[in-house]
């Protein structure tokens, strides 16, 4: 199998940087302004420098760099930006899969005839995406999902390696840290830690010791060590049911606050709306998904009609937090799943309905489009409803 692994640099900052050069030597984070409620979305590598990254409160960011460039980011342009990579991308196999709007896997084993080698391919791929988009990649090739996740991350940026054999993976990462194999989070590696497990070398050194410790989980982690990864990139017919679209916050402090929680909630609806409908796309099924203090996950489910609207997705959502426990929360979220290119429309009566011809519902859609083009011509958060600003209003409130 030869697979690529492909991976835009520092993605919705580069977009800025292309668009407005003058950002070019500036630290810049994107997510939300000074003093705003957020985190970081992405930051170039200038403002890493100063120890900002991803998901970093932006309070955080503001205290380690206030010279810093802060600004909210526009999904639309990423969105659009996304759609011209994913077309090189595409053109080249249809055995693919994105992990985000930046980020994917291309499975070329059936391309090498028509293309040239899986090198050739990532190389052009480079080339391609530089010249449609004026955006930088890292691209990296392997025999699995692993050894071309690594690959791409061995030069960045711009850059471009391969790790063609499990020999060749093996002697890359053996004098590093076990964050190095797929699966191994912090927790993991604190659990790692505990046991004297700190590099690559100790996982082959000490294998009883780490299953012992983790159970199938550190078998999964030896075989991966190993370089045996025999994950696949299933067919699209195969992951059309599995695909879904999520957005989670994760608090500086535990909440209680049922309406801080839903305020949350109907901001991140928000935005999986506006995802949705620029891509006009449907969702049956919205989940909800928890992290207690205690870090105990739960996610909770409801399927039906299919939909793109923020209030059918908050009220949906929030009405599933109503049936969960109160205890302290750590994290909430929101995925949408079960996609489909055609909702179900309810024709109901209203008000409305006394004065003229066109149904509530039809209202509601005629807002959301005109919403839609103003974000798309001003960018993400131009337009808010009555009960969203109410809701930032109550989030700003509360730091």
């Amino acid at each position: 199998m030869k697979l690529i692994h492909i991976d835009m640099d520092m993605f919705y900052a580069a977009v800025e940087i292309r668009d407005n050069p003058a950002l070019a030597d500036k630290p810049l984070v994107i997510g939300a302004k000074p003093h705003e409620r957020g985190v970081v979305s992405t930051c170039n590598y200038i403002a890493r420098k100063y120890g900002i990254r991803s998901a970093m409160p932006i309070s955080e960011a503001y205290k380690r760099c206030p010279q810093a460039v802060f600004m909210r980011g526009n999904m639309h342009k990423y969105v659009e930006a996304s759609k011209q990579i994913h077309k090189v991308w595409d053109d080249y196999t249809d055995l693919a899969e994105y992990v985000s709007l930046d980020e994917g896997f291309l499975d070329v084993t059936g391309s090498l005839g028509l293309f040239g080698s899986a090198e050739k391919i990532g190389h052009e791929i480079k080339q391609r995406v530089f010249e449609e988009t004026r955006l930088t990649c890292s691209v990296g090739v392997g025999y699995s999902f692993m050894s071309a996740k690594l690959a791409s991350e061995e030069n960045k940026p711009d850059g471009f390696f391969q790790i063609p054999t499990a020999e060749a993976l093996r002697e890359l990462i053996i004098d590093r840290s076990v964050r190095m194999i797929y699966g191994v989070g912090r927790q993991t590696e604190l659990q790692l830690n505990s046991i004297g497990i700190f590099t690559v070398r100790d996982i082959y050194s000490c294998r009883e010791r780490v299953i012992q410790s983790l159970g199938n989980h550190g078998r999964q982690i030896i075989a991966l060590a190993d370089g045996i990864d025999e994950r696949k990139i299933a067919p699209p017919s195969e992951r059309a049911a599995a695909q879904s679209l999520g957005k989670e916050h994760t608090f500086q402090k535990y909440i209680t606050d049922r309406e801080y929680l839903k305020d949350v909630l109907r901001l991140i609806a928000r935005e999986l709306s506006f995802q949705m409908r620029l891509a006009q796309t449907f969702a049956k099924t919205v989940t909800l998904k928890v992290t207690f203090a205690n870090m105990t996950k739960i996610t909770r489910s409801q399927s039906g009609s299919a939909t793109n609207k923020t209030n059918t997705i908050y009220d949906i959502a929030a009405s599933l937090l109503d049936k969960v426990e109160r205890r302290p929360i750590r994290l909430i979220g929101i995925s949408l799943s079960g996609f489909t290119e055609t909702a179900v429309i309810e024709t109901q009566l209203s008000l409305f309905d006394d004065f003229d011809d066109v149904p509530a519902v039809d209202k509601s859609d005629k807002l959301d489009d005109v919403a839609i083009e103003l974000q798309k011509k001003y960018g993400d958060g131009i337009v808010k409803s009555g009960s969203e600003l109410i809701s930032e209003k109550r989030l700003g409130e509360g730091g």
